[in-house]
């Protein structure tokens, strides 16, 4: 007799997988991947407001990642706005690239400081 018969070989040689399934698998394979958001204590907060209210004062470049559930993305730009009522600043990271981010999904803030060397 054939091996597809014998055993559990009936249901393994027939097992078939709908792109519906397929799909549904994979999104919940990249649903375990998800992560929390960390947790900032008061002293990391004021220091992330500090460094923004600094690049809005004297227009100068800061490095903010921005939390994401997957992956953090690192922007670089100039805070032109810093908006009180919504909790948002105003990136500008070219002419007419910029975006508003919200305070609560910034986790961290670096200064660019640009040192110029006499010739």
């Amino acid at each position: 007799m054939s091996k597809k018969l014998e055993g559990n070989g009936f249901w393994e040689s027939s097992r078939i997988i709908l792109p519906e399934h397929r799909e549904g698998y994979l999104r919940l394979m990249k649903d375990r991947q998800r992560r929390g958001k960390p947790e900032l204590d008061d002293q990391e907060v004021q220091l992330i407001e500090q460094a923004l209210i600094e690049s809005y004062n004297t227009r100068t470049a800061v490095t903010v990642t921005v939390f994401s559930p997957f992956d953090d993305t690192d922007m670089t730009g100039v805070v032109t706005s810093i908006n009180t009522a919504r909790r948002e600043v105003k990136l500008v990271r070219g002419e007419d690239d910029f975006s508003w981010i919200k305070l609560e999904d910034i986790i961290s803030v670096n200064t660019l400081i640009t040192q110029y060397t006499a010739i």
